[in-house]
């Protein structure tokens, strides 16, 4: 068997997820209810059969290690590992990472004693399932340098993207990051021959990479600190560069609405992501939480995970997450609410009366419509958020932001009894 070296891109800030960011990295954002970004490549992996995962990392980042600590475990004899490699000072390199690039060449001692044949770089933070092994099998089969895999897009999305051109064999022979509106890009078209979907005639970089070992160490041997815009198109000019076409679904958890519409399709009757796939399931921590309790209420098209108590309450179209206690007469209609760390005692609940703030959880009476409520955030009863008609502007408010349109209440947030937002 092929010897393969995972390397998972976590350590960027997620400016485009704040405030779900202001105290994690993006990769260890609560995802599904149960589950963290991060779960979502390293699953992968495990389905896969890649057993040997590095982790790169630098922005706010504990969190995530405390996750990836506590969740995966390989035994002794599978040689199977998954180890954090945070950003450090040597005596060669003093600054942190400054790019994708940049993060995996700053580590390379730390890959060596693995003398592995082929480098795979994944990003922390996308949402998708595939066979890593078949994509391992085509490049092997190309005699390729480096492989990249990518999904066919329609013409309006081209410039959030890394455009390829590729030829009737999968060549790449050029590459385009982020091509402006103004520019003409029809000669990038996928080749009819190969193309499958006609609304789809593009073809997107998903950020996901196999290298020859040698390559990479050779594309590497520079200063160049990222993959898309600088070694890529580098290597397009002078090595063996390949297209593996994933036609599957792929979403780059880029902005809050990307985040916020993936998470509610999970509970739509159909999802375009599947949790419920037994071959390829999503692994994650392992937390013995009792089931769901759920006393007289109505709920529709909605997915509660462990661990919550949910009394005379109306769920639509809206994901409940762990430990989540929502109080009787409460309605959540397009809400992903994450849930709590922990449960708190009566003790906890009596002093939280005496000092006049609600209990963690969602209070009796609240209505709530499209929001995202982060972990163990405190609204208190017959709260109204989002409940009318006006036209939400984007903004920082005091204790809760406006992006994309939608209701981002902070970690931690306390929302006094009647607030309306």
């Amino acid at each position: 068997m092929a010897k393969v070296l995972s390397l998972i891109l976590g350590g960027g800030k997620g400016t485009r997820l704040f405030p779900l960011t202001q105290e994690r990295s993006k990769p260890a954002v609560p995802f599904g209810g149960k589950y963290r970004l991060v779960d979502i490549p390293i699953s992968n992996c495990i389905n896969s059969g890649l057993k040997q995962i590095f982790i790169l990392t630098q922005f706010n980042s504990a969190s995530l290690h405390t996750h990836i600590s506590s969740t995966y475990k390989f035994d002794t004899f599978s040689k199977g590992f998954i180890e954090i490699l945070a950003a450090e000072q040597t005596f060669e390199h003093s600054s942190w990472y400054e790019g994708t690039a940049d993060a995996v060449r700053k580590n390379f001692q730390h890959y060596t004693s693995f003398d592995p044949e082929y480098y795979m770089i994944l990003s922390g933070d996308q949402l998708y399932k595939m066979d890593l092994d078949e994509f391992l099998r085509e490049h092997i089969a190309s005699g390729a340098d480096v492989t990249i895999a990518s999904t066919p897009v329609a013409y309006n999305i081209t410039n959030e993207l890394g455009i390829l051109k590729i030829d009737k064999n999968l060549k790449i022979n050029s590459f385009v990051e982020k091509p402006s509106n103004d520019v003409d890009i029809s000669d990038l078209k996928i080749p009819e021959s190969a193309r499958k979907n006609e609304k789809k005639e593009y073809l997107a970089s998903m950020g996901i990479y196999i290298f020859n070992a040698k390559a990479m160490e050779d594309a590497l041997n520079n200063e160049e600190s990222d993959f898309g815009k600088q070694i890529i198109p580098g290597m397009i000019k002078n090595k063996k560069v390949h297209a593996y076409v994933y036609d599957g679904y792929w979403e780059d958890i880029g902005k809050i609405s990307d985040f916020f519409d993936a998470t509610l399709n999970l509970a739509v009757p159909f999802p375009q992501f599947n949790l419920y796939d037994e071959e390829n399931p999503i692994f994650t921590k392992r937390r013995d939480l009792p089931p769901s309790k759920i006393n007289s209420c109505t709920i529709n098209n909605s997915l509660a995970t462990e661990g919550s108590i949910i009394t005379d309450s109306y769920i639509t179209n809206s994901v409940i997450g762990i430990r989540t206690i929502i109080e009787s007469g409460a309605t959540l209609t397009n809400v992903y609410c994450m849930g709590a760390d922990r449960y708190e005692t009566i003790m906890q609940k009596a002093a939280n009366e005496r000092n006049g703030i609600p209990n963690i959880g969602i209070g009796s009476g609240s209505i709530i419509k499209g929001a995202i409520i982060d972990k163990d955030v405190r609204i208190g009863s017959e709260c109204r958020i989002g409940i009318d008609k006006k036209e939400r502007i984007d903004g920082v408010f005091d204790n809760y932001h406006i992006i994309d349109g939608i209701i981002v209440i902070p970690k931690k947030t306390i929302i006094p009894d009647g607030t309306v937002i």
